[in-house]
């Protein structure tokens, strides 16, 4: 989905510029070290020297990783919440409406999450579209207040 690109929104700075790495035949010249250490006076060899810094990590401009990540899971298939405390919170719901515990299924708390998960996403897709419409790009309660509302759903808040 494109969003907007009008005068209203911030740029973000521009990018800093590394250092070029120095080539190794501008470097100074020195004598390499012997390939075994010699003992001193009290046997041992030379200690042990620190270990190199490691290159430093990719860092990505503000909100990079979070596209990344959209891109990621909208090409999955599986299921995104975990199947052991969905299949809890089905069992406690359940627990609320009879005395007894009811057997479940794994096929039909499968299907419950399924449907669970295809409920939520299309919530936050309605929600994302109301925090559009007010000329924002972070999700506030308020726009999932707004979406419930509108799709006309019951005990909306």
């Amino acid at each position: 989905m494109r969003h907007d690109n009008s005068g209203s929104r911030r740029k973000g700075a521009a990018p800093r510029r590394r250092p070029q790495p120095t080539p190794p035949e501008a470097l100074p010249r020195t004598r390499r070290p012997p390939s075994s250490p010699r003992p001193g006076p009290s046997g041992h060899g030379q200690p042990p020297q620190p270990p190199l810094p490691s290159p430093r990590r990719r860092r990505f401009r503000p909100g990079a990783r979070a596209l990344m990540e959209i891109r990621k899971y909208q090409k999955s298939t599986h299921i995104l919440l975990r199947k052991a405390s969905s299949a809890r919170l089905v069992r406690e719901v359940c627990q609320g409406f009879g005395r007894g515990s009811y057997r479940w299924q794994v096929l039909a708390l499968m299907a419950l999450q399924e449907a669970a998960e295809a409920f939520l996403v299309l919530l936050f897709s309605d929600a994302n579209l109301c925090a559009i419409h007010a000329k924002r790009v972070t999700l506030f309660p308020r726009d999932i207040q707004l979406a419930r509302r509108i799709r006309g759903a019951p005990n909306a808040v």
